[in-house]
């Protein structure tokens, strides 16, 4: 079956989000959170997220710093773990990794490893797990997950194009959405900052792109509706969707995935590994 793992992680959520440790706090001070993909989407939920590389390559004055890395294993990552001079914390799902040994502080998010290319529940339990670092509570989470993966699912179209829009809190979530469907479904998805998106961009935006612009909150919420409105004009299947956490708020776009890549023969689990030319491509760094 295409997707039998992405999809068990998936409806794995809520029971993984049950089971993510609420029992620690970041000391005080300036805290750095890093990853690459996945993880760095996950890191930008704290509102201090960077990637990897940009960390090394313009080290910000931290306190603590945070890595996130579901296997651990991450090069950039623990090559910034190593270059920081400070308390080191890892949000991570995997016991015994290089970076494990290497921090002071170790945080496992998940119950196992993940064994779907296509990161998922990784992705919701890192977010929840540096939520209660910071004092958040988390307990709601999982019933709120069990509810989006029981009710309406977004419409699954035969659109190339994917547009994924949001601001502030939601703009790790619109990086997550457009990076699932590109690795599960490998469609042209595109993630914007809300305000950006108007300042140009519209340009390259036609009828043939399919829209998902993230409501927020405050002033972003106004400003999603007339981006939104924007994107009708221009004959753009456009939905605003409403927001409330990035761990909830993700979900939508994790079924989205799954549905498309059902719709199309697509195995979302295997991300192109299993292409030796993609297998190859991705051979080519470390």
């Amino acid at each position: 079956m295409r997707g039998e793992l992405t999809q068990a992680a998936v409806e794995a959520q809520p029971e993984w989000l049950a089971q993510v440790p609420t029992d620690r706090r970041l000391p005080a001070g300036r805290v750095v959170a890093v990853g690459c993909g996945t993880s760095f989407h996950a890191a930008q939920t704290t509102g201090a997220g960077m990637d990897s590389l940009e960390f090394l390559l313009a080290p910000p004055g931290a306190d603590v710093l945070v890595a996130v890395s579901h296997e651990g294993g991450t090069r950039l990552t623990l090559e910034a773990a190593q270059a920081f001079d400070g308390p080191t914390w890892l949000v991570t799902g995997k016991p015994g990794s290089d970076l494990a040994a290497l921090c002071d502080e170790v945080v496992y998010a998940t119950p196992e490893v993940e064994k779907s290319y296509c990161h998922t529940a990784s992705y919701t339990c890192a977010v929840a797990a540096l939520a209660a670092l910071r004092g958040e509570d988390v307990s709601w989470l999982p019933d709120a997950v069990a509810d989006v993966l029981a009710g309406e699912r977004l419409p699954v179209s035969e659109h190339q194009r994917f547009l994924v829009v949001g601001a502030g809190r939601d703009w790790p979530t619109a990086q997550e959405a457009a990076l699932k469907l590109r690795e599960g479904v490998h469609v042209a998805a595109e993630a914007y900052r809300l305000e950006e998106l108007l300042h140009g961009h519209l340009a390259a935006i036609d009828e043939r792109v399919r829209a998902f612009v993230l409501e927020g909150e405050g002033r972003a919420s106004a400003r999603a509706a007339q981006a939104a409105a924007a994107l009708r004009e221009l004959g753009c299947d456009t939905t605003l969707v409403p927001t409330r956490h990035p761990v909830v708020d993700v979900v939508p776009f994790q079924l989205l995935t799954l549905d498309l890549a059902e719709a199309r023969g697509v195995d979302p689990d295997s991300i192109r590994r299993d292409d030796p030319c993609w297998q190859e491509a991705r051979d080519a760094y470390d």
